[in-house]
């Protein structure tokens, strides 16, 4: 039976009767929620929701990070018809403030009693009724959510489940605000139908039989994470919820997963860990032979087979094996989305033996549009378009995509849904192209293609991808958007980059004066110059700024979901890029040691 609704999928997971459902952290071990026990909280949330006179259409705000609460407050609400709204634990109360205004919420759930104050202090301003606490915190102002969770009844109620099954799939089921690479947030308009029917094919073609373990990590506000939830929850995957990402590591250590799903920065971070740990093996020697055996059979792994040479299995006792040990050990499958991987950092991890499934979408998009599947595998692309997605490569190069996954529109903005769509095809934002096997690449995001003063256009993401795979290199953002010329504006990755110095008898008190220290640019201008060989004329990069701190969410250089925000991290640095760029034109041709 095709999926209609988010309610199909929850009484799918209900009729399994699963006693493993979920996990979730509790001061001294891990504890289960079986199939009842999750039927038995969302039918008690339902309950005291209804009791309040919320009504289908109307919206419900979750504020928090991941926990077993944040899917079930969710359930209890598309039980009922009525919208939930995601927001990031991490936005400001500002922030929170305008998506509960925008969305005319009535109710909201929050995790902490710091998430309840960020609430109380900006509630006037907005259309609250009522809020719920998940955290066992005492106020007159919330209802504890474990009280709700525990009215549920002990055997299905009839009456809830009835109601539920006229909830239709053309029903709105979440408003989504985008947290934008430009600042500006929309809130994305996705029903039952879109977000069923992509969970139904999004997993085709990946063997989840057997005792399947995922840990949830990514934060479920975004369309990605909450999307691989559904999905592992309806193919009998367990979910154990981490809450904040510092823990990840312990969690994967105790939990041990089966499947991993990350966002790219996520997968950097672990190459950058592992090249930082190969300076313990006698002069990285081991390190380096063990990727050269990756090499030769490369083309095996990209496969899916395990090499079977004497030399790749020592090469995996000696150093892949170490890898693996840090995701839990066990992992058998890998997958990447929510923003391109990266050819470079994708073929790291075949060379270790990892073959990571690549996918593509977009909030608008339910959101999967492309993935790669065990099945049908192509490095450097995001797979095949999903068999119910249709997809066409406009004139200029632009993605469009058409199917029932595809959103309804953004609340309240009726004039930028009509801007989205062309010939019933939704305008992606993305430049890519489809081979002839059916394989889809994505180059770059239309808008943020930089144009030169001389007129030649180039894609930073390709450029910062390359980069970004030397471990010394955290973030990096290209400039020369009508300019004269490229440059490209760089984070460290401290980590490495102050045991580099130390080694190299480099004094420094603090990261400004590390990085403003001349060996420092010079080991930079190097790296740059390299990749520089393989750029076309005018996309060789001239100049280069080193940047004294890493990017976050926290300073706005990055969305919650870890991607890069270009206008804020150029506007953060205006005053240096502007120095910088004054510089050369003062001495033109551009002067810097960059240039090749």
């Amino acid at each position: 039976m095709s999926l209609t609704t988010l309610n199909d999928i929850f009484f799918s997971i209900v009729e399994r009767g699963s006693q493993r459902v979920m996990m979730h952290r509790e001061p001294i071990d891990w504890v289960p929620v079986s199939a009842a026990e999750l039927y038995r909280h969302v039918a008690g949330v339902a309950k005291t929701l209804a009791g309040w006179g919320l009504r289908k259409g109307d919206r419900v705000a979750i504020l928090s990070e991941n926990r077993p609460e944040w899917v079930i407050a969710d359930f209890a609400c598309q039980l009922l018809g009525l919208v939930s709204v995601p927001i990031y634990p991490t936005l400001t109360s500002d922030q929170a403030a305008f998506i509960l205004q925008d969305a005319e919420v009535r109710a909201i759930f929050v995790s902490s009693e710091p998430q309840l104050r960020k609430i109380e202090s900006i509630r006037e301003r907005t259309r609250l009724e009522r809020l719920v606490v998940m955290d066992g915190v005492e106020t007159a102002h919330a209802l504890r959510m474990q009280r709700m969770m525990l009215d549920g009844p002990i055997e299905r109620d009839p009456a809830l489940d009835a109601a539920a099954a006229q909830i239709a799939g053309d029903d709105l089921a979440t408003i989504i605000y985008t947290s934008g690479t430009t600042g500006v947030s929309k809130g994305v308009m996705l029903t039952h139908r879109n977000l069923a029917s992509n969970i139904e094919y999004s997993l085709k073609g990946f063997d989840l039989a057997g005792d399947q373990v995922s840990v949830s990590f990514l934060p479920l506000s975004h369309v990605t994470a909450r999307h691989v939830d559904f999905a592992m929850l309806y193919n009998g995957v367990v979910l154990a919820y981490c809450p904040f990402i510092d823990k990840l590591p312990q969690a994967l250590l105790e939990v041990k997963p089966t499947m991993f799903v990350a966002v790219p920065r996520v997968y950097e971070k672990i190459h950058a860990q592992a090249v930082l740990k190969a300076k313990d093996f006698p002069k990285n020697k081991i390190f380096e032979w063990a990727l050269s055996v990756g090499r030769d059979h490369l083309a095996e792994t990209l496969a899916g087979k395990t090499p079977k040479s004497r030399s790749w299995k020592l090469a995996n006792k000696l150093v892949f094996s170490k890898v693996r040990a840090g995701m839990g050990g066990r992992v058998q499958c890998f997958i990447s989305g929510g923003a391109p991987l990266g050819r470079e950092l994708a073929e790291w991890y075949a060379l270790v033996g990892i073959r990571i499934h690549e996918g593509y979408g977009l909030t608008e998009t339910s959101p999967v549009i492309a993935v790669n599947t065990p099945t049908a595998h192509k490095i450097g692309t995001v797979g095949k378009p999903l068999a119910n997605v249709e997809v066409r490569i406009a004139e200029d190069g632009e993605i469009l995509a058409r199917g029932p996954s595809i959103f309804q529109g953004y609340w309240k903005r009726p004039e930028e849904t009509a801007n989205a769509f062309v010939d019933g095809f939704f305008k992606t934002g993305d430049i890519g192209n489809l081979d002839s096997d059916g394989y889809l690449s994505v180059t770059d995001r239309k808008k943020d293609l930089i144009k030169t003063s001389g007129g030649k256009f180039i894609a930073p993401q390709p450029i910062e991808n390359s980069l970004k795979h030397n471990a010394l290199i955290a973030e990096a953002v290209v400039l020369g958007d009508r300019r004269r010329f490229p440059a490209v504006l760089i984070s460290p990755y401290f980590p490495l980059l102050e045991d580099w110095a130390r080694n190299n008898q480099i004094e420094f008190r603090s990261r400004q004066e590390l990085v403003a220290n001349v060996k420092v640019e010079a080991l930079y201008e190097g790296i740059v110059a390299d990749l520089n060989q393989n750029l076309a004329r005018f996309e060789k990069l001239k100049k280069l700024l080193l940047i004294p701190e890493e990017f976050s969410a926290d300073n706005g250089t990055l969305t919650h979901t870890m991607k890069v925000r270009r206008r804020a991290i150029e506007e953060r640095y205006r005053k240096n890029i502007d120095e910088m760029y004054a510089e050369a034109e003062a001495n033109a041709p551009p002067a810097g040691h960059i240039v090749s």
